[in-house]
């Protein structure tokens, strides 16, 4: 893991679960990897006793397991894991959506559509890192706009949890170009204020994530395909 540089030591418990925590998720600190706490206690400068506490904090959040006399690795992912993200998350995203257009639509309207816009440059410009932080933005637009705090709140957690999953899928092209179509088809919904129609195509662009996520992520046809060209 990269170095931490904490000052307050009255923060550093939190500070170290938050830092990992993102690592984690974002795919930096990999499945398998191993969290070894007299190495993360050395590169903060402090005692072993909140980096403990911290890594129990994620073992508890079911981010990473303990290992008897090895210490802590990162709990690798799982196709039934990816499943169960993924509907929760058309639950929740589709409250969302619902909420945001009730709430304000036009501002709605506005965001996702200046999102697609620059999604679609990044990925014609070969920059699909660049769409991987756009694509998670288009979702935050919604859970945002629609005002709940605890809703965002659970988006934010679930989308990130997937994002484990699914940066393998999102470093195709083919990927990215389906779930800019995907964010159209949600757009084109919300401006005919048709908000069963934004909905459906809600839950149809996070089936298709799913489906695209458990083929590249979990079957290996990224690998297969990149050995083929």
């Amino acid at each position: 893991m990269k170095r931490l540089l904490i000052a307050d030591t009255v923060t550093i418990r939190k500070e170290v679960r938050r830092a990992l925590r993102e690592q984690i998720l974002s795919g930096e600190i990999g499945p398998g990897e191993r969290l070894i706490e007299a190495k993360i206690a050395a590169s903060i400068g402090t005692s072993r006793t909140p980096v403990r506490e911290a890594l129990h904090s994620l073992e508890s959040d079911g981010l990473i397991e303990s290992i008897p006399r090895v210490g802590y690795r990162v709990k690798a992912i799982t196709d039934q894991e990816a499943k169960e993200i993924w509907e929760i998350r058309g639950l929740i995203e589709g409250l969302a959506l619902r909420w945001a257009c009730e709430h304000a639509r036009g501002e709605l309207v506005k965001r996702l559509a200046k999102n697609i816009a620059l999604s679609e440059r990044e990925v014609a410009k070969g920059a699909l890192a660049d769409f991987v932080d756009l694509d998670g933005q288009f979702h935050e637009i919604i859970a945002t706009l629609s005002g709940g705090n605890r809703l965002l709140e659970l988006s934010q957690s679930l989308r990130r949890n997937a994002l484990r999953y699914r940066l393998e899928s999102l470093s195709l092209a083919d990927t990215a170009l389906r779930a800019i179509e995907g964010h159209k088809d949600i757009l084109r919904a919300i401006e005919e204020n048709d908000v069963e129609a934004a909905s459906l195509a809600m839950r149809s662009h996070l089936e298709q994530s799913k489906k695209d996520t458990l083929r590249y992520a979990f079957h290996g046809e990224g690998e297969r395909k990149e050995n083929h060209t």
